[in-house]
């Protein structure tokens, strides 16, 4: 009663094509393909000085320190607002129920 029924169809309906024939052909086998030197590059690869180095180093540390500092403060602005939410949470809860205390 609570088992599906699946239909079941023992020939298939509507337009029924034959198998198609498939023949092999020969090919002929591909040409070697040429193979041509790669180009020399037009401009020298960078090197880098000492002084590269030492800026780039610099710079590094400059952006970790900046993105650490706005990640610390945005943080602190997260703990600080949920201080005051909390605070403001029972300040509320007082006056509620020092109102109920006075009937």
């Amino acid at each position: 009663m609570f088992r599906p029924k699946v239909p079941t169809m023992p020939q298939p309906t509507g337009l029924v094509t034959p198998p198609a024939v498939i023949q092999h052909t020969p090919q002929a086998p591909a040409p070697a393909p040429v193979v041509t030197p790669a180009p020399v590059p037009a401009r020298p690869t960078v090197q880098l000085t000492p002084g590269a180095v030492i800026a780039l180093v610099g710079s590094g540390t400059a952006v970790v320190l900046v993105v650490g500092a706005v990640l610390v403060s945005m943080l602190l602005a997260v703990a600080i607002t949920a201080a005051s939410v909390a605070v403001c949470a029972l300040v509320v809860r007082s006056l509620l129920a020092s109102e109920g205390k006075r009937r």
